[in-house]
């Protein structure tokens, strides 16, 4: 059976597998954990997973926040989406996409927003983000300071 659930701050650590392999720069589940609730959760950071039963460990989860821009309005951006390995192809992300554009709408959000990488590595999630009627809108420019 399957589980859809927001992950808390005290069980941070479940969702943090999955979301090391989409951001392996941070290297360990305690570094990941810790910076998502020092510095992501108290600015509206959230978290939502998909869980067997009986399993501690996430096997899919989505990081978002509610926020509100003069470019968007009010609505509700996806920094992360990420599935481990093993459990890919079943579903899982469309889960989630499916609770979050649930609970935007609870929120009375106008739209969802996220950023995707481009390449061949990112087919799979741009084809899970078209099925979720997502369009590409815009480009995203970086400058990295450091």
């Amino acid at each position: 059976m399957i589980d859809i659930r927001e992950i808390a701050g005290d069980d941070t650590e479940s969702a943090t597998p999955a979301l090391l392999e989409l951001r392996p720069q941070w290297g360990t589940t305690a570094r990941l954990a810790e910076f998502i609730d020092t510095e992501l959760r108290p600015v509206g950071y959230r978290l939502v997973g998909v869980f067997e039963s009986g399993s501690a460990t996430a096997l899919s989860v989505a990081g978002f926040r509610e926020s509100r821009s003069t470019a968007w309005g009010h609505h509700v951006y996806i920094d992360d989406v990420s599935t481990l390995p093993a459990a890919r192809g079943r579903g899982h992300a469309d889960r989630l996409l499916d609770w979050i554009t649930a609970e935007a709408t609870r929120l009375t959000c106008t739209a969802i927003h996220l950023d995707s990488g481009v390449g061949p590595a990112r087919a799979a999630a741009h084809r899970l983000y078209m099925r979720h009627r997502m369009t590409i809108t815009a480009h995203h420019f970086t400058l990295d300071l450091n």
